[in-house]
């Protein structure tokens, strides 16, 4: 028996199947939440001082923080960059 995607790349048999773009944008969710994340424990902030700093609620920024939720604004993440005294950066590659 063979397999139609032996021997292609990973983005083409995710193009094949339909669902690059979704995958796409879980991947680059899960990044900044690891990333946010991270900086939350090297600065010792807890969700609670986190939102307060970004004026925003303790649920917004569980939102931020999940995953699984693509729904993120760019001020959002942009505020939540301030707060962690880190440079938001967006490129078109």
């Amino acid at each position: 028996m063979k397999h139609k995607n032996i021997g292609a790349s990973f983005d083409s048999f995710l193009d094949a199947e339909g669902i690059r773009e979704q995958v796409e944008d879980v991947a680059i969710k899960r990044v900044i939440s690891f990333q946010i994340k991270a900086e939350m424990e090297k600065q010792n902030l807890t969700k609670t001082e986190l939102a307060k700093k970004m004026h925003t609620s303790r649920s917004a920024l569980n939102r931020l923080l999940d995953p699984e939720d693509e729904a993120i604004t760019f001020k959002t993440l942009k505020k939540a960059a301030n707060v962690l005294e880190k440079k938001l950066v967006i490129q078109l590659a």
